[in-house]
């Protein structure tokens, strides 16, 4: 019963608020994802996420960019190159980007994704899943 007063008390914390809307905004994951597994350029990643439009990718790179999760370089070369890498508070996000890698490869439904050893970086940035909840069962109405 304790435990439940002190849960309830601390239920809502406007940090872990504003850093799991941060990260869990829509295709924010398999942008990270991305990145984690080498992708840097605006379109390598665009590449290797299914179904991501360019002006959402950059809505999300921009928020990114300004939450201080990832930096933008422009190379001064001819034409401009300009690749984004991840912060130290990016890579901060490698072990909460793991934890919900093997939650979802518990308990989300589709074909499985890999994960390296030791909770390393996901290595297949293009796996697709079913969305959690979809049922294959045409008994259910």
């Amino acid at each position: 019963m304790i435990m439940a007063i002190e849960n309830s008390a601390g239920a809502f914390c406007p940090r872990f608020h504003t850093a799991v809307e941060l990260i869990g905004r829509r295709w924010t994951g398999a942008i990270l994802r991305a990145m984690r597994s080498g992708h840097s350029r605006f379109t390598d990643i665009a590449a290797v996420v299914p179904g991501l439009h360019d002006r959402l990718l950059a809505d999300r790179l921009r928020e990114l960019e300004a939450a201080g999760v990832i930096r933008r370089e422009v190379a001064a070369t001819s034409p401009g190159r300009v690749d984004y890498r991840l912060t130290e508070m990016g890579h901060d996000l490698d072990h909460v980007m793991d934890a919900i890698a093997l939650w979802a490869e518990k308990w989300v439904p589709g074909r499985p994704c890999e994960v390296a050893d030791s909770q390393a970086a996901l290595v297949d940035a293009t796996c697709e899943t079913t969305a959690v909840g979809t049922s294959t069962d045409s008994t259910r109405t």
